[in-house]
């Protein structure tokens, strides 16, 4: 009855770094080879992590993550190369 927000999320945190790790690994390929990191989208160092807090959403809702980051990559690199055969 009450509009508010929740944030979804894991309450893990994984640099981007990791993330690239991770999914070029799934191909077998070194994600060195392939991403460019441009310095001026670095974030300030007084960023020390960003990571979402779901505990309003498992507290009211109740809802939680069933789904790993890593889980997630995995689904985003198999749905990129199922799309990737079909446009062929």
């Amino acid at each position: 009855k009450t509009p508010t927000d929740f944030v979804i999320a894991t309450g893990e945190g994984a640099t981007v770094q990791e993330f690239c790790e991770h999914a070029f690994s799934l191909v077998n390929l070194n994600w060195r080879d392939f991403v460019v990191q441009d310095p001026h989208y670095i974030r300030p160092t007084e960023v020390d992590a960003l990571i979402g807090d779901p505990s309003k959403a498992k507290n009211l809702l109740p809802w939680e993550a069933r789904t790993h980051w890593t889980e997630l990559v995995e689904l985003m690199v198999e749905a990129d190369l199922k799309d990737s055969q079909h446009t062929k």
